[in-house]
């Protein structure tokens, strides 16, 4: 996710008039219309000032969005923040809880101007989750004991135990607007054409009319004048009391918008969020909602994708928004008072239902941590917000653990396959079996490890040399890395693994399956019997690619089976086995479309050979590929054979390098100083690239594709020795150092 933490970015989105109209103001009105309901149904929820959600929005759009990060996100009154705030009111009081709020968002601007803004993020992801997931749960119980017409408790056990009561005297007035207003919220998204007004604004609206003309006597908003705001008083309360509800309101805060914000990025193409800026954002917001008696500000991703959705383009929409919201409650407060309450709460259901995420659930099931999701979101919900956090970090603490001490041992025959991480802790296990194996046989260990501490390397050394010196033989094969040859190179001579760092799937034959006649495996044992000693490496290659690389490549076959090969690139190379195009690119399946001849050749079009010719045309035609790569390589046998005319006259061979005769007359031209050191071979083969890619433009098909700017012809050159590739410089036959793309 680095790149959408650049702190020093520039918001380079138009800010124009033409922008601000066209897009800004028409999301500002969408916004208005969502931030209304939602300010009020999350203000009540917690036993705030209804008012007090209102300011947050209004502080949340004007300020906050003026000065924000993240110039898409849309901050208010926080959703996540909804039980904690809940549990303050009940234990301090409002007038203590914006002092509160006040001092979290001092919190909040120290983090932001000390640059630590990363640091909030690096908590678990699933803890995160789980952590929303219970304060939803948490937020979706309550406001059903509201839509029961009863008054929520401050926790969800206490929630629980009203539910029977508030089902018995259910209040019928109440029980509909908020089911009306629940039905809405889920069924609005299916309703054609018009499902682009904002689905809060039409449930409240609609239980607000249910309940005005059926006469129904509901608890309804009930907005104080604006000198009946309530001011920050100081908590009564022990020190350290207060400091923790201020810490908490700060990161709780900081978390879900520096989430939120990292969210809202993916969502469109303009300036990415920075950070540090947005908490310093947040606590300037905080401060002065706190100043004001407001509700605690948090971006909210719900209100944010809304804002894109309704083709925002700039900070204005968020601004516009909280004007608007301004106005509304100055002009039409006598209208926000015909409110239900219950409407309101269900509208809160509702999303805090949503902040339970079955797609991430399945996310998390499939990375191994649902049960750290599972018990945050049970901690929050049975014991409280910090209790559940806690909670969560424990055990993700603990699987942490437990996956830097587990391994896997897999015992086939004389094959022991060991994965994971391999230390002291875990190293017993590897050692007991290990020495059930019978003696006197030759035994393969294959680490595919990410670690190995010195403990796990002597235990492993100590086996091997006492099972090598009862009559066996032990074979180390590292797949992934070299841990264990690395620490043996302290004690010459006690192990004998591959020389240096070599990956297994780019070695050679000989080095991974060892010498003729060593141990063959287990699943080829039969068949390498019958043979012999000398059994055929190919065939236990292609067993080793069924084994490991095959599963992880068939995604990708798959695809190409189902939807075609979409090569992007013709590589043009010889046949020498030593030149391995996929390595030396770093390419997989369905990326080259390879043609590979003595030489690395391509005759003219007019000469008597079709067979590049028909590669060409159909790379070009029919594949569209946007560049032909012709590579040829240092120490090149028909270069040699070339130069020293050794081709028997008559033969194959001698007919088949007659096409590399212009090569030879470019190679007596004039050479760049940069090929002098090369021997003359090797010169020859830099020549010889220069010419093919210069024979490619004699094809019709090439050089209309090339004028029309729609292919680019490439030459390279590979030193085998020093394994490096250049670029070939066709008009000076010269060599340029392949540079990293800008």
């Amino acid at each position: 996710m680095n790149h959408l933490h650049r702190s020093n970015a520039a918001d380079h989105t138009p800010h124009g008039p033409p922008v601000v109209l066209r897009n800004d103001l028409p999301a500002s009105l969408v916004l208005f219309l969502i931030s209304i309901p939602l300010s009020l149904g999350i203000a009540h929820a917690t036993g705030a000032p209804l008012m007090a959600g209102i300011i947050s929005a209004v502080v949340g759009g004007v300020v906050v969005g003026a000065i924000s990060g993240a110039p898409l996100q849309i901050s208010g009154p926080g959703t996540g923040l909804v039980v904690i705030v809940a549990g303050l009111v009940a234990q301090f009081g409002w007038a203590a809880t914006a002092a509160i709020t006040l001092a979290a968002g001092v919190v909040q601007l120290a983090l932001g101007l000390t640059g630590i803004s990363r640091l909030v993020l690096s908590l678990s992801p699933a803890v995160v989750h789980g952590m929303l997931a219970g304060i939803g749960v948490s937020i979706a119980v309550g406001q059903l004991v509201v839509v029961l017409g009863g008054a929520a408790a401050p926790t969800v056990p206490a929630n629980l135990a009203l539910l029977p009561d508030a089902l018995a005297a259910g209040e019928l007035g109440s029980i509909a607007a908020g089911a009306v207003a629940i039905a809405i919220l889920l069924l609005w998204h299916r309703v054609p054409r018009v499902s682009v007004v904002p689905a809060p604004l039409v449930a409240v609206a609609a239980a607000t009319a249910l309940a005005y003309f059926l006469r129904v006597d509901v608890a309804r908003v009930d907005l104080p004048d604006s000198h009946a705001l309530v001011f920050p008083q100081m908590p009564q309360a022990a020190t350290g009391t207060v400091l923790t509800a201020v810490v908490t309101v700060a990161l709780v805060a900081s978390m879900e918008s520096l989430l939120s914000a990292v969210a809202t990025d993916r969502l469109h193409d303009g300036p990415r969020a920075r950070l540090d800026r947005e908490l310093v954002a947040q606590g300037t917001g905080n401060v002065l909602a706190g100043a004001l008696g407001g509700f605690p500000i948090s971006g909210g991703l719900a209100r944010s994708s809304t804002n894109v959705a309704a083709g925002a383009k700039t900070r204005y929409a968020a601004v516009f928004q909280g004007a608007w919201t301004a106005v509304a409650v100055l002009a039409f407060a006598p209208a926000l008072e015909l409110i239900p309450l219950s409407a309101l709460a269900g509208v809160l259901l509702v999303i805090g239902l949503r902040l339970v995420s079955v797609s991430r659930m399945r996310t998390l099931w499939q990375h191994g941590e649902l049960l750290v999701y599972a018990a945050t979101a049970g901690g929050v919900v049975l014991f409280g917000l910090l209790e559940g956090v806690a909670v969560g970090v424990g055990i993700a603490l603990v699987r942490a653990l437990y996956r830097l001490t587990h391994c896997s041992v897999r015992v086939e025959g004389d094959l022991v396959c060991v994965r994971g991480t391999l230390v002291f802790l875990g190293v017993g296990r590897l050692v007991r079996e290990l020495r059930r194996l019978p003696l006197g046989r030759t035994v393969v260990l294959e680490l595919h490890i990410d670690y190995l501490d010195h403990a796990s390397y002597e235990a492993i050394n100590d086996w091997r040399e006492g099972y090598e010196r009862l009559g066996g033989r032990v074979r180390v094969d590292e797949v992934h890395d070299t841990w264990y040859d690395r620490a043996s190179r302290g004690k010459p001579g006690r192990c004998k693994t591959l020389p240096g760092p070599l990956p297994r799937w780019f070695a050679p034959w000989s080095h991974w399956q060892g010498t003729p006649g060593a141990v063959t495996l287990p699943a080829q044992r039969s068949s390498a019997e019958q043979a012999g000693p000398a059994s055929d490496p190919m065939l236990l290659g292609m067993h080793e690619f069924e084994r490991r690389s095959a599963p992880l490549v068939r995604p990708f076959l798959q695809e190409l089976a189902t939807h075609g090969q979409r090569p992007r690139q013709l590589f043009i190379t010889c046949a020498d086995s030593r030149l391995v195009p996929n390595l030396i690119t770093t390419s997989g399946p369905g990326d080259l479309f390879c043609v590979r001849n003595i030489g690395n050749l391509v005759p003219m079009s007019s000469a008597d050979d079709r067979s590049v010719g028909a590669a060409v045309e159909y790379a070009v035609e029919i594949l569209n590929v946007s560049t032909i790569v012709v590579c040829g390589h240092s120490d090149c046998g028909a270069m040699k054979a070339l130069v020293q005319g050794s081709a028997g006259r008559g033969s194959h061979l001698r007919s088949w390098l007659r096409n590399a005769d212009p090569s030879l007359i470019r190679f007596h031209a004039p050479m760049s100083a940069g090929c002098e050191h090369l021997p003359v071979t090797d010169r020859l083969a830099v020549a010889n690239v220069a010419q093919q890619l210069d024979n490619l433009l004699g094809y019709p098909c090439v050089r209309e594709a090339v004028t029309a700017g729609a292919l680019t012809l490439k030459g390279l050159y590979f030193d085998i020795s020093d394994a490096r590739v250049y670029l070939v410089d066709p008009d000076r036959n010269g060599l340029e150092p392949v540079s990293s793309p800008a």
